[in-house]
């Protein structure tokens, strides 16, 4: 029985990067061995196990079979008899089919090192086409690793995989799974970018794909492309560090530019409605988790308004503060003007232009917060007008404070 550790841990230490997770392949067991070692098994589908002390993951080495569609269409076997070399065959790419094992020695069947060396994602084997998802995983890496380019039979291997139907069979939560692994990534713009040029974005992502190509006004979008600027924003993201719903309302937030009427372009009157519904559909198809969704839906529709903030009346900033919850849930109005500082900021040359409606919003924000609205409650004697009398309470204390803001 021989141990080694395999996939993202030996890449990583060869890139001189940290890695979180050790993932471990045993060679020449059983699974009553294992138990009988005291490890755990906890594998579902194939033979994994949990060391008794560490309690990390040990897999028995296996192979795979193509049985069916999906990410879940496989068969697996397991035994003593499956070498290392089998068992890596299995995997996506090159940089992640190496081992180390016990005595230090590197395992590369499959020129993984020559490939971290030059900066190449390929595939291991004409295996990669069984499983659709690994166009997902390997956009992900590319997201990752930005400065790294696609081999080119590995793009033409993806391509075949998107023409043949398979990637129509992907379950949505693997969809989203590793989407929001790429929007995590330093530059998820690549994701995007990979799954564009072997045609999976149409396929997964048709909303986003429809962006491309839909001009803007040059005043406001240098860039131009809506694609392009979304692609300006998610990086912006990323830039900034923010967490997974900020990337992902920075993803959709003008969804709707797609469907302008050509005969209004390049302006884009009404989109933040439109961009709501398409949101929500995706939401739905992908089954966003309700954090990711909820923020989206409120960037879609909302995003003009935090723009518009220096121009707004101290009435519609309370509005504002009513329609997106913001008294009830603060921080999500915080990664609401996060998104907005990335969708201002995601434009040719305006990537390093101050922002001043955050801290506008913040400053009324916090005065609307100090109103005594259970003291003007409690003096009210007619019931019926209480919501208005602390609403006008609120709209005189953003005048006062905006007011004292210019001062």
């Amino acid at each position: 029985m021989r141990t080694y550790i395999v996939g993202g841990a030996v890449r990583d230490e060869l890139l001189g990067r940290p890695s979180a997770d050790r993932d471990y392949v045993v060679v020449g067991a059983t699974p009553e061995a294992m138990r009988a070692a005291g490890f755990r098994p906890v594998g579902k589908d194939f033979p994994v196990f949990l060391h008794p002390q560490t309690h990390e993951e040990y897999a028995l080495a296996r192979t795979e079979r193509k049985s069916g569609h999906g990410y879940h269409g496989f068969t697996f076997h397991a035994s003593p008899d499956v070498t290392l070399e089998q068992d890596l065959a299995r995997r996506d790419l090159t940089i992640n089919a190496m081992a180390r094992g016990e005595d230090g020695g590197l395992v590369d069947p499959f020129g993984g090192r020559r490939d971290l060396e030059a900066k190449i994602l390929r595939h291991v084997g004409p295996a990669f086409a069984e499983d659709p998802v690994r166009i997902l995983r390997l956009a992900r890496f590319a997201a990752r690793f930005d400065d790294f380019t696609v081999a080119p039979e590995t793009l033409a291997l993806m391509r075949g995989i998107v023409d043949c139907g398979e990637v129509d069979h992907l379950v949505a939560e693997r969809v989203w799974q590793e989407l929001a692994k790429g929007l995590s990534e330093a530059k998820p713009s690549r994701m995007f970018e990979v799954l564009r040029d072997c045609g999976a974005l149409a396929r997964l992502l048709p909303e986003v794909e429809a962006l491309f190509g839909v001009p803007q006004r040059a005043d406001y979008h240098p860039e131009i492309d809506a694609g392009v600027h979304t692609m300006m924003v998610i990086d912006q993201s990323a830039r900034h560090g923010f967490a997974l719903p900020v990337r992902f309302a920075a993803l959709t937030h003008d969804l709707g530019k797609a469907t302008t009427p050509a005969d209004i372009l390049p302006r884009h009157l009404g989109h933040e409605q439109r961009s709501a519904t398409l949101v929500e559909a995706l939401c739905a198809r992908l089954r966003v988790p309700n954090d990711c969704r909820d923020l989206a839906l409120i960037m879609a529709r909302h995003h003009g308004a935090v723009h518009r903030a220096a121009e707004l009346r101290p009435a519609t900033v309370v509005e504002l503060f009513e329609k997106t919850d913001a008294l009830r849930r603060p921080e999500r109005f915080r990664q609401l003007l996060d998104t907005c500082l990335c969708d201002f900021t995601g434009r040719l040359g305006w990537e390093n232009r101050p922002y001043a409606s955050p801290q506008r919003l913040l400053t009324a924000l916090a005065a609307v917060d100090a109103v005594p609205a259970g003291e003007i409650a409690a003096a009210c004697s007619e019931r019926g007008s209480i919501p208005e009398r602390i609403r006008a309470a609120r709209i005189e204390a953003v005048r006062l404070a905006l007011q004292d803001a210019r001062d």
